[in-house]
């Protein structure tokens, strides 16, 4: 009869009495120990579990957005890319949650929703964060984390910073192209307003890539983050459809009309825009 496999054969660490294991350095007895249903519903742990996991995938969306942007305004824009490509692969990583959601039916989640009180994902202060980044600014979105104080310092903050897409802006200007001086002298705090001269700007960007080979591939790892959080929204609208029809948010939105006008939101317009006059 063949030996049991011991992996200590092979060196494999066994004993961690005062020495650091993988519980230890992942903090799994704090992360496990955050999920506390309020309702004896079966299914509110998968709602629960969903929506931290989605938390913690957009920390390392801030976490990478931060970095890209920094290190676009240094003019380091090889970096920027590969934190901008680990977005957008993030980004499809909380796109599949959604099937996972999509697994509970109209009747399970009416078994729970009561629980859940005013709490919705409209008040995700990271959520809100990662749309600041991006450039989707709007300042009447502080109001629901004027009770956080903490909160509402970061976002307040982040509005004063230029957003990722402003930082893309100036790295066209600083590259000689014709970027208007209004654009780059704008309000930081409002949502991008939609300019021909910087379409015309990135349109010459994609006339001769060539010539402006980091610009253009630039310009399209902008693209590819827009075209998976477009994905996200919609994923987001087919859920909620599919499980709560066309009842209010339990965070007093109109659910499914407001998170449909949430997909005309564009993010890099003039990106999608200038491929019609390509």
């Amino acid at each position: 009869m063949a030996k049991a496999y011991d992996p200590a054969d092979e060196g494999a660490e066994m004993s961690f009495d005062g020495r650091m294991s993988y519980g230890d350095y992942l903090e799994l007895d704090t992360l496990l120990s955050a999920q506390h249903p309020l309702s004896a519903a079966h299914d509110e742990m998968l709602f629960i579990i969903q929506h931290q996991t989605s938390e913690l995938w957009m920390r390392l969306m801030l976490h990478e957005l931060s970095a890209a942007r920094r290190a676009i305004a240094e003019g380091r824009l090889q970096p920027a890319f590969k934190m901008l490509a680990r977005v957008s692969r993030i980004m499809e990583q909380l796109n599949s949650a959604w099937d996972v959601l999509r697994t509970m039916t109209p009747s399970e989640y009416t078994t729970f929703r009561g629980s859940l009180g005013q709490s919705s994902g409209f008040q995700s202060w990271q959520y809100r964060m990662v749309e600041f980044a991006c450039g989707n600014r709007n300042p009447a979105m502080l109001r629901p984390h004027a009770h956080r104080p903490e909160v509402l310092a970061r976002l307040t903050e982040e509005l004063a910073r230029p957003s990722l897409y402003d930082e893309a802006i100036r790295a066209l200007a600083r590259a000689g192209l014709p970027v208007p001086p209004e654009v780059l002298a704008r309000d930081l705090a409002q949502r991008w307003t939609e300019s021909p001269g910087v379409e015309a700007a990135w349109a010459q960007v994609y006339a001769a890539p060539d010539a402006h080979w980091e610009l253009y591939e630039l310009a399209e790892k902008l693209v590819d983050l827009e075209d998976y959080f477009r994905r996200w929204r919609f994923n987001h609208v087919t859920t909620v459809e599919r499980i709560i029809g066309l009842k209010r948010g339990t965070g007093g939105t109109g659910g499914v009309p407001y998170l449909r006008r949430m997909l005309e939101v564009e993010l890099f317009p003039e990106l999608w825009h200038l491929r019609t006059s390509l």
